[in-house]
C-alpha cells in the first residue's frame, strides 16, 4: 500500500510509515501545495495511492462523484501529529488494508474508526 499525505498533515508522517513498511509521500514534494482536492484525488487514483488527510472535502468529493477511488483515510481529531495518532493509525491501516486496496474511506477519531466501502 502507498499513502499520499495531504498538505494539512505533517511530513513527519513519512518516517512513521517507513518504520512500519508503508510507502508514503507528502503532496508538497510532488504537486502544487495550493492544488484543489480533485487534482490530488486524481493523482492518487492514477498512481495507486491512498489519500491520508485531515480534510473533510475528500469524502464529499467521493460521495458526489460516486467513484470507487481513491481510498481515503480521514483523521478527525484535534491533535493530528504522529506522536499522538501513529499507534492507532497503523493498527487501523493493518486491520483494513484489503478494504483500502479495493476502495474505501476510513474515518478515524479519538475513540473509534468508521469504514465505508466505495462507491457510496
Amino acid at each position: 500500500m502507498k499513502l499520499l499525505i495531504d498538505m494539512n498533515l505533517s511530513p513527519l508522517w513519512i518516517e512513521i510509515f517507513r518504520q512500519h513498511g508503508i510507502q508514503s509521500i507528502h503532496w508538497s514534494t510532488i504537486g502544487d501545495p495550493c492544488a484543489v482536492d480533485s487534482i490530488i484525488m486524481n493523482w492518487a487514483l492514477e498512481n495507486g495511492y491512498v489519500v491520508f488527510t485531515h480534510d473533510l472535502d475528500f469524502g464529499a468529493l467521493l460521495s458526489n462523484t460516486r467513484t470507487k477511488g481513491p481510498s481515503i483515510i480521514q483523521v478527525r481529531t484535534q491533535d493530528i501529529m504522529p506522536e499522538h495518532l501513529s499507534e492507532k493509525l497503523i493498527n487501523v491501516i493493518k486491520q483494513y488494508e484489503s478494504l483500502l486496496e479495493s476502495g474505501s474511506i476510513i474515518t478515524i477519531d479519538e475513540n473509534k474508526c468508521r469504514v465505508r466501502i466505495l462507491p457510496f
